[in-house]
């Protein structure tokens, strides 16, 4: 793939009034009624369902791929699937292939709850359904009513899809402030208003609070309830009913609920609550709370968007910290003599070209005449190179970044490879379409694949497909 004569060439383009989405290879447009793989030489459609009514609008999906080494009880499970959540509070299991309904479960029962979001515990194994934050309408607040119920949360096991259970987020619970919950890798997140973020163990909330098990399509009377689990109109009980406040494994103060965790040995990323910190982010131990040597990280950038940090998503334990102009990533190790102390430490840096940039506050022109500029290119300005997207491809270990420069109304991308182990560049890819920075972009790279999605006003939307071509006579093709 990275040889100097492999190109990569778009090879299809299309348009939409709606949104476009991307998944392993297959490319889902009309509110996934349309699927097109990206795996051939030539995109192609595998399915096109007729259009689907509004009520049966979808408003999340995740896909679904057959673990290996398991049995597992239906020849259906043995092939990807796609997991819908409808407008309609109905989480259906769709062929990836077809999209044949394979499964249907409704969610919602008496209590009237709007659910919107999927997202993972553990990936491909335990799955969340989220519903959308409890507001009472204007007049009940003007009657004094109070909502204490703020989310619901479903909790599903997949490969067999299996019912855990269902839980309220309580403000007697939890507190009046709550602004949003997550559930990732076993740990209950409770975000707050203040910029507070507190831990809770979600594994042990489940055990120590669950009043009946359920299963789908069992028959069930609860709480004067009579009605099929999963089944319309009952939907599925809320069994975990969360009486106390649970122990608290980790609370922190961030700026807008900031909050990350990863590294070895296990460390933490937060900016200060404060506006004036924006920008500034402090890496600090897990276990005692303690900064690590260099572990306040600043770029001091003077630009539109602000920069970014996370954790490495090769495991490695790695940071990746990302400015306008800059890429670092960076390591955790010990300190020398100090081995309970940790240390911030440069790995490699990813420059952007700026070579040609001349930003010069005091010109002399030809006659001789002092010029002095009133202001100061940002360090995002559209017309220098700007990086815009960092991704990490696991297959092939690579880094990708995608850097854009804007000249005139005119907007030029390209999508480099590096090493992810050194940062050597190894390949760059140019982009054929006008790239502009007010759009809103996605770009990913699969195997021999790449993949642009564009989002313009008034809901716009694009795809451009690049495939990997290894023949030089064809080097010179548009």
């Amino acid at each position: 793939m990275c040889q100097e004569s492999t190109k990569f060439k778009n090879v299809w383009t299309t348009h939409s009034a709606s949104p476009i989405a991307y998944e392993r290879g297959r490319i889902y447009m009309d509110n996934y009624q349309c699927c097109i793989t990206s795996i051939a030489q030539q995109p192609r459609l595998i399915y096109q369902k007729s259009k689907c009514a509004k009520s049966e609008k979808i408003e999340d999906a995740l896909l679904l791929e057959c673990p290996l080494g398991e049995m597992l009880p239906s020849p259906s499970d043995y092939k990807a699937s796609l997991i819908v959540l409808t407008v309609q509070n109905w989480l259906l299991r769709l062929s990836a292939d077809s999209g044949e309904v394979l499964e249907k479960v409704y969610l919602a029962g008496s209590c009237c709850k709007f659910f919107r979001y999927l997202s993972w515990d553990t990936p491909q194994e335990v799955m969340i359904v989220k519903s959308a934050q409890n507001k009472l309408p204007a007049a009940a607040r003007q009657a004094g009513i109070q909502q204490t119920v703020l989310f619901y949360l479903a909790v599903f096991q997949v490969l067999p899809l299996s019912f855990i259970g269902m839980l309220e987020i309580n403000k007697k619970i939890f507190g009046n402030s709550v602004t949003d919950v997550a559930v990732s890798n076993g740990i209950l997140i409770v975000m707050y208003s203040m910029g507070l973020v507190r831990l809770y163990n979600f594994k042990a909330i489940l055990e120590q609070f669950m009043e009946q098990p359920f299963h789908l399509g069992q028959e069930f009377n609860w709480n004067g309830q009579v009605g099929i689990v999963g089944k319309y109109p009952f939907g599925l009980p809320c069994n975990i009913k969360i009486t106390d406040t649970p122990p608290l494994l980790f609370e922190a103060s961030s700026l807008e609920n900031a909050f990350q965790i990863g590294g070895y040995p296990w460390h933490y990323i937060i900016t200060p609550n404060k506006k004036k910190h924006k920008g500034v982010f402090h890496i600090c131990s897990l276990k005692d709370n303690a900064l690590a040597k260099n572990g306040i990280q600043d770029m001091k950038c003077c630009s539109l968007e602000p920069d970014w940090i996370y954790f490495h998503p090769d495991m490695s334990g790695r940071i990746i910290h990302v400015g306008p102009n800059l890429i670092k990533v960076l390591k955790l190790k010990e300190v020398k003599n100090h081995a309970d102390q940790m240390e911030i430490a440069e790995d490699f840096t990813i420059v952007a070209n700026r070579e040609n940039c001349v930003n010069n506050n005091v010109t002399v022109t030809a006659s001789g005449r002092v010029v002095k500029k009133r202001f100061t290119l940002l360090d995002d300005d559209p017309e220098q190179e700007t990086f815009k997207i960092v991704d990490y491809e696991d297959e092939l270990d690579l880094l990708s970044t995608v850097a854009v420069t804007q000249i005139g109304a005119d907007g030029r991308a390209h999508l480099d490879f590096h090493c992810n182990e050194h940062g050597i560049l190894l390949k760059s890819i140019p982009l054929k379409e006008s790239w502009d920075v007010t759009y809103s972009h996605e770009v990913y790279f699969d195997k021999d694949l790449v993949l642009h999605i564009e989002q313009k006003p008034n809901r716009r939307f694009s795809c451009y497909v690049y495939q990997m071509v290894c023949d030089t006579a064809r080097d010179d093709d548009p």
